[in-house]
C-alpha cells in the first residue's frame, strides 16, 4: 500500500476496496488483487492509481460521483464479452453502460438518435486515402452514410444501429484504426499541426511526437479513467492554427535563442516545445504559459507525468471541477510543476521570454485553398465541408483524389475541413475540377471559411439548437448583404460542453432555451458573445446578448459584422480588436444603431 496513506486512510482503503469487491463479485468478476494482505484490501495492477485515488476522496469524506463508482465496479475493457452480447441482443445500454462503452468509442446518443456515434482516433489528424475509403465503407454498410470532422481534427461516424456497433470498431482495427478512449474519461484524440512535415513556416514537425504519445496511451491501460477527460495537442508553429491553447496540454514549438541559461547552464538554443498547462474553453479558460520548455523528444515522458500527478489528485467527487484547470487553479502552478518533477525525478527547464524568439504568425485562410509546400513544386489543397460533413461517396472520391493526385494522405484539421497533399503544380486542376464534380471546393468566403458549428440537436441530446442548420442559415442570409475583407470566426456550439468552442469566436452562440408566452414554453435560440481569440489574440468572449430566437440569429451576426465595418478605426483593425476595445455597453449601443438603420 502507497507510504502516502495515514493509517486512517489506509482503513479507509481497505473498507472502499472491500466493498468494490463486493459488487464486483455480484458481477462475477475477478477481484481487484490477489495474494496475502491485498486481494480483498490493496488495490493492484494497472487501475491501481486510480483506486487509490478513489479511496482518498472517501477516506477525506467525499463521496464519489456515479461514473467513479461504475468505473470501480466494472472497469469498461473488462466487459467487452458484455457489450458485444448487449449488441448481438439489439439491446441499447443504460446510462452505466453508455459510460463504459464510450472507452470504446461509442455514444449512445438517444433521444436526438436512437442509435451509436462513434469517435474515432487518428493521431495528428492524418490518416491515408485507403483508411479513409474504409472509413467510408463502415459508414454506408453500419451507419449513416456519412460523417463528421470534428473540431479535434477526428472523424465521427453517426446512426450506428445496436447490432452493427461491435463490427463497427472492429471494422476499424481492420484499416489500423481504433476508437478506444476517445470518449468518458480519457484522453481524446491527439492534435497537430495540420501541415506538419510540409509547412514552409513550421518550427517542428509534430508528427513523431503526436504519434508517440497516441501509441503510449493506447498501450498503457493506467491512462484510462482519469478524473475526466483530457486533450493534448502538438502546435509547430505551422501556417495552421492547431488551438493548442484550448487543451489540457499544449505544446508550442518555439525557438529558444543564444544567451538562456536555466540553474547556472546554458540551455541550447533551437527549437523545444513550451508547455502550457489548462485549457478548457467551455470553462473559460485558455491554456497558460509554464515557462517550461521540453525538448521535443522528452515531450511524451513530461506529459505521461503529468497525466500522473492529475490522476491522483483531480476531483474525483464533483464531475463540474474535475478537469485539470481546477487542480492548477487550486495549488498554483509552482506546486503543480513540482509535483511534475517529482514524477519524472528531475527538473523541467525554465526559459524567460526574453529568450524566446516570436513565433511565426498563422494564416488564417492556410486550411482553404491551394498553398505551395516546402517540397518544391508540391501543394497541400484544403477543401472546404459544409459545417464538417461528407456524404460516404465523397469520402471515396477525396480518397481517390489522394491516391492518385497526391501523396496518398488526408490531413483532417481542427477547422472542421480537411487537406489533400503532396499534389503536384500540374495535377491542381484535376483535383479542383474533381471536388467540384462531388459538390464540393477549395474555396470559400472569408465567413464561411471561419464558421464552426457542432453537431447540435440532430445528433446530441444536450444541444439546445441545430447548430449546424443554423450556421448554414447564418452564412446564407449574411453573404448576399455583406463582404468580409478580413477572415471573422463564427462558432456555434449547441450546450455548456462546447465542442464548437464558442468562447474563442470572433462571434460566438451557445445554444439556449428562449421562453416564449406566458406558459412557461421555450424555443431554440441562442446566447451571443464576441470577441474571443485564440494564439497571439487569445481571450475569452465576452456575452452580447441573451436568448435570441435561432431565427434571429442570422440577421442578429450580419448586424454586428455591419457595426464592426462601419466603426472599425482603421480600415485593417480586426474584428477582435474592435469588439474588445469597446465596452460592451457600447457595443451594445454600435449593433442597436446598425439594426434600426437595417
Amino acid at each position: 500500500m502507497s507510504d502516502d496513506f495515514t493509517p486512517d486512510q489506509k482503513r479507509y482503503l481497505e473498507g472502499f476496496v472491500s466493498g468494490m469487491q463486493s459488487t464486483r463479485t455480484a458481477r462475477g468478476l475477478a477481484p481487484l488483487g490477489s495474494g496475502p494482505g491485498s486481494a480483498a484490501s490493496v488495490p493492484a495492477g494497472p487501475d491501481r492509481e486510480h483506486l487509490e485515488a478513489q479511496a482518498r476522496t472517501v477516506a477525506g469524506g467525499g463521496k464519489l460521483a456515479e461514473q467513479e463508482k461504475w468505473k470501480a465496479a466494472e472497469h469498461p475493457f473488462d466487459a467487452y464479452a458484455r457489450f458485444k452480447a448487449q449488441a448481438e441482443s439489439g439491446t441499447y445500454p443504460k446510462p452505466e453502460d453508455n459510460f463504459r462503452w464510450r472507452y470504446q468509442g461509442l455514444f449512445y446518443v438517444a433521444p436526438a438518435q436512437n442509435s451509436y456515434m462513434c469517435r474515432l482516433r487518428i493521431p495528428n489528424g492524418i490518416l491515408t486515402h485507403w483508411q479513409f475509403a474504409g472509413v467510408a465503407d463502415l459508414a454506408e454498410h453500419l451507419g449513416g452514410g456519412y460523417a463528421h470532422v470534428t473540431t479535434r481534427a477526428n472523424l465521427q461516424v453517426r446512426e450506428i444501429e445496436a447490432q452493427n456497433a461491435p463490427a463497427f470498431i472492429e471494422g476499424l482495427s481492420d484499416l489500423g484504426l481504433t476508437a478506444k478512449g476517445s470518449g468518458a474519461d480519457n484522453i481524446r484524440n491527439v492534435t497537430g499541426s495540420a501541415t506538419a512535415g510540409i509547412d514552409p513556416r513550421e518550427l517542428l514537425d509534430t508528427r513523431p511526437h503526436a504519434r508517440a504519445w497516441h501509441h503510449h496511451i493506447l498501450n498503457d491501460r493506467s491512462l484510462y479513467g482519469l478524473p475526466r477527460k483530457f486533450n493534448v495537442a502538438f502546435d509547430g508553429a505551422g501556417s495552421i492554427a492547431t488551438l493548442e491553447d484550448t487543451n489540457d496540454i499544449g505544446f508550442q514549438a518555439i525557438e529558444v535563442v543564444e544567451g538562456a541559461s536555466f540553474e547556472g547552464e546554458p540551455v541550447r538554443p533551437g527549437v523545444w516545445y513550451r508547455l502550457a498547462l489548462g485549457g478548457i474553453t467551455g470553462h473559460r479558460d485558455l491554456a497558460r504559459d509554464t515557462g517550461v520548455v521540453v525538448a521535443p523528444s522528452d515531450a511524451v515522458a513530461v506529459a505521461d507525468a503529468v497525466i500522473r500527478v492529475f490522476t491522483a489528485n483531480g476531483n474525483r467527487s464533483d464531475r463540474n471541477k474535475a478537469r485539470l484547470k481546477y487542480v492548477l487553479d487550486d495549488w498554483g502552478f509552482d506546486r503543480f510543476l513540482a509535483a511534475v518533477e517529482e514524477k519524472l525525478g528531475r527538473r523541467l527547464v525554465r526559459v524567460g521570454a526574453a529568450f524566446v524568439a516570436p513565433r511565426p504568425a498563422y494564416d488564417r485562410l492556410a486550411h482553404i485553398g491551394v498553398h505551395a509546400q516546402a517540397q518544391a513544386g508540391l501543394n497541400w489543397i484544403g477543401v472546404a465541408l459544409p459545417v464538417g460533413k461528407l456524404t460516404v461517396a465523397q469520402m471515396r472520391v477525396i480518397a481517390a483524389i489522394a491516391r492518385h493526385s497526391g501523396d496518398g494522405d488526408i490531413r483532417l484539421t481542427v477547422w472542421q475541413n480537411l487537406l489533400i497533399s503532396g499534389v503536384p503544380d500540374a495535377g491542381v486542376d484535376d483535383v479542383l475540377a474533381n471536388l467540384e464534380a462531388i459538390g464540393l471546393s477549395a474555396e470559400a468566403s472569408l465567413l464561411r471559411a471561419g464558421l464552426i458549428a457542432c453537431t447540435g440537436a440532430t445528433g446530441c441530446k444536450f444541444a439546445a439548437a441545430h447548430t449546424k442548420e443554423d450556421a448554414l442559415a447564418i452564412a446564407a442570409h449574411c453573404e448576399p448583404q455583406i463582404v468580409l475583407d478580413q477572415p471573422v470566426n463564427i462558432h456555434l456550439t449547441g450546450c455548456h460542453n462546447s465542442c464548437a468552442q464558442h468562447y474563442i469566436g470572433d462571434i460566438g452562440l451557445i445554444g439556449a432555451r428562449v421562453p416564449v408566452g406566458e406558459e412557461g414554453d421555450t424555443v431554440e435560440g441562442y446566447d451571443v458573445y464576441v470577441g474571443g481569440g485564440y494564439g497571439v489574440d487569445g481571450g475569452i468572449a465576452r456575452a452580447f446578448r441573451e436568448k435570441i430566437r435561432a431565427e434571429e440569429a442570422p440577421a442578429v451576426v450580419r448586424s454586428i459584422l455591419d457595426a464592426w465595418q462601419m466603426h472599425r478605426a482603421t480600415p485593417d483593425e480586426s474584428f477582435v480588436a474592435f469588439a474588445r476595445r469597446h465596452d460592451m455597453e457600447a457595443l451594445t449601443v454600435l449593433v442597436a444603431r446598425t439594426e434600426a438603420a437595417a
